[in-house]
């Protein structure tokens, strides 16, 4: 068990220091190399030839990002809620990048174009490189400030999860820095901790457990604050974009990001390391799928609640990881980039050596979840979806007993 492993470990502290820092320096040797080739190869691969830089796929470099930047062109028109038409979206991407697009889809909440308004008044390129560049920094300030040691950065910089940000221009920089500001901040900040939670209706797949924990650890001061800003940001929404702009999420934006499950082949799905994607890729239907993805996601928020109502003592970044993985396997909907604050809370459990030989292990699966994801992912092929919950059932076994090492990180 976690616990009783690490008490040995503690016996030998310098040997467990030592397995410590030397994951974190493979990490970082081979995130380092990884990132370098697959950089090359990508780089290699973009047309520069179209309307739009096109990369082998066809699509626009920061593929996402022209999402976002299209909510911000569409913030200025008396009707930006008709771009959830499927069909009247891809005329308008194919007006920009050339008749043969390939075509996306428009599926964020309406709220997301109040954090993309000032990004549609710009050029393309220059957008995609002021986003990048302005959430990439705001997540290392908001990793850099937990880290035991600040030189450990790059093996965020380098994760898969950090590349895949990159490539497809997600806003996975920015959320992955709130969530670690809410995490940092639960108790010494609540109000504000609770307002990033409230910002966080612009991708609410990320926040679907908060409610449990703040419930149950009675941080009502973090719950309200929450509720109010996602109230304050919907009517900010409303009273900007009018109100149909939530009709025609509901009615059109919702289905179409549906299809991703429902249509298990689809070009998004390979980077979906979660239990209901995966159980499609074995041939359940959609009920089926979505009814064992239930079990998981009730696991997941028992768990959560006996964590945050019987170990609140505990530590709170150990605490953290264990929202974090329950968040990657409770959710149907979930991309291999949204994984970027787990790779930072694995990270960090590892360099303050947080965890037994198995509990590492499983972190630097964590860690490389992305590319498995991928991998596997391009020949739908199941497993990656296991990963996590055997990581949240390594935190659980460590927070079952007393440990020498997490007695000494709370203090």
């Amino acid at each position: 068990m976690l616990s009783t492993a690490m008490a040995g470990e503690a016996t030998h502290p310098a040997s467990g220091a030592l397995a410590q820092r030397q994951a974190v320096r493979d990490l970082e040797i081979f995130a380092a190399v990884f990132f370098a080739l697959a950089a090359v190869l990508y780089i290699s691969s973009v047309s520069w030839t179209s309307a739009l830089p096109r990369d082998y796929l066809g699509l626009a470099i920061g593929r996402d990002f022209l999402n976002f930047w299209m909510y911000g062109r569409a913030a200025l028109e008396a009707d930006p809620g008709r771009l959830y038409d499927v069909g009247l979206y891809n005329a308008a991407l194919r007006a920009l990048a050339g008749g043969d697009y390939p075509g996306q889809t428009w599926s964020y909440p309406p709220s997301v174009m109040l954090v993309a308004f000032p990004f549609g008044h710009l050029g393309y390129l220059p957008a995609l490189a002021l986003w990048t560049a302005a959430t990439a920094a705001f997540f290392l300030w908001a990793a850099g400030g937990q880290l035991p040691d600040r030189k450990h950065l790059s093996v965020l910089i380098f994760s898969p999860a950090a590349l895949l940000c990159l490539i497809s221009g997600q806003s996975a920089f920015l959320t992955a820095g709130m969530m670690i500001l809410i995490f940092a901040w639960l108790d010494r900040r609540p109000a504000l901790a609770g307002m990033l939670i409230g910002l966080l209706v612009i991708k609410p797949q990320l926040g679907l457990f908060f409610p449990v924990i703040l419930i149950a650890s009675g941080r009502w001061r973090v719950f309200f604050a929450a509720a109010l800003t996602a109230v304050a940001v919907t009517l900010a929404t409303m009273f900007a974009f009018g109100p149909k702009v939530f009709l025609d999420y509901v009615a059109t934006g919702l289905p179409n990001q549906n299809l991703v499950l429902i249509e298990p082949y689809r070009l998004g799905a390979p980077l979906m390391p979660t239990v209901f994607m995966n159980m499609r890729w074995l041939g359940a239907g959609y009920a089926a799928a979505m009814a064992i993805q239930l079990c998981f996601t009730m696991f997941a928020a028992a768990a959560l609640w006996w964590a945050y109502r019987r170990q609140r003592e505990a530590d709170p970044w150990l605490l953290a990881t264990l929202f974090l993985a329950c968040s990657v396997f409770g959710s149907p909907y979930l991309m291999s980039y949204d994984l970027l604050p787990l790779t930072f809370a694995a990270t960090l459990l590892l360099q303050r050596g947080a965890l037994d030989p198995q509990g590492r292990r499983f972190a630097v699966l964590v860690y490389w979840l992305p590319l498995i994801q991928f991998a596997l992912g391009q020949f739908y092929l199941p497993g990656a979806a296991l990963i996590a919950p055997a990581f949240a059932l390594c935190l659980i076994a460590g927070l079952q007993g007393p440990s020498p090492r997490l007695s000494a990180m709370r203090s």
